[in-house]
């Protein structure tokens, strides 16, 4: 996926905010997956080391329980000692390819936010606050995680 394509998260997160309130370009860090997941992944994970934890994470429910490129049925980085950012090559979605961050470095989180929107994502909160191993069960920040549901 190239920058411009309008499906990119990165794209998306600058024109409805990134783009519009004073943060630096210096700590904005796109993935550039653009380079192939696992060259972009290894690259990523460099450029983490030097951010620390992060302050705020927003993060999304897909309809199957996904969060980020966290996937059902897929590795999902939550054990101790995982890496900080998995490359994905065989998303059941478009594309194939990604790169996400794992779920040990999002729950390294002060404040996790999920928004969940939509009718179609009924069944995926169920399962989730029935206690089923969805990916988004997987973050687990000290704080817990806040979650904003309009269906």
């Amino acid at each position: 996926m190239q920058p411009a394509d309008r499906a990119r998260n990165s794209r998306m997160a600058a024109e409805a905010w990134i783009d519009h309130v004073a943060i630096p370009a210096a700590q904005v860090h796109a993935i550039q997956a653009e380079a192939g997941a696992a060259p972009a992944a290894q690259a990523y994970i460099r450029i983490l080391r030097a951010v620390g934890e992060f302050d705020l994470v927003l993060l999304g429910l897909g309809e199957d329980g996904h969060t980020a490129s966290l996937f059902p049925d897929r590795e999902w980085g939550a054990a101790p000692g995982s890496p900080d950012v998995l490359a994905v090559f065989d998303a059941p979605k478009p594309p194939p390819q990604r790169v996400t961050l794992s779920a040990a470095r999002l729950s390294r989180a002060r404040e996790v936010l999920f928004l969940v929107s939509g009718e179609s994502k009924r069944r995926a909160v169920a399962q989730w606050r029935g206690g089923m191993p969805i990916p988004a069960r997987a973050i687990t920040p000290a704080a817990g995680v806040d979650v904003l549901v309009a269906v």
